[in-house]
């Protein structure tokens, strides 16, 4: 599934069972929240934090996929083409940053 492909389902979704999108604001927030599970997460499974037993049943990819998701609202609503927009993304970042971290000694 292409990134366009994705754009295009959850759409498709938002029209056929979600009635109409939340606010750019309201998803901002929602965004901001599922972010939040992912790193409640990271910093449990790879962090010094122990788990409660409330988040032991917590799936990181579920919750990196409800990211995804409501970063694909946030694109519809405001005509972002994440597909372009991830590969000029990536072109700018090659081009500039090409040989920045072979040549940075923290990295070897």
């Amino acid at each position: 599934m292409t990134i366009s492909n994705a754009q295009t389902e959850v759409d498709n979704w938002i029209k056929t069972y979600g009635v109409r999108y939340f606010s750019e604001l309201t998803n901002m927030a929602i965004l901001t929240e599922e972010v939040g599970e992912v790193a409640r997460i990271i910093s449990r499974q790879y962090g010094d934090q122990s788990f409660k037993e409330s988040d032991k049943t917590k799936d990181l990819g579920d919750e990196m996929a409800d990211v995804l998701w409501v970063l694909m609202c946030l694109a519809n609503q405001t005509g972002v083409d994440l597909e372009a927009a991830f590969k000029k993304n990536m072109e700018k970042k090659t081009n500039r940053d090409s040989t920045r971290h072979l040549d940075n000694e923290k990295l070897k």
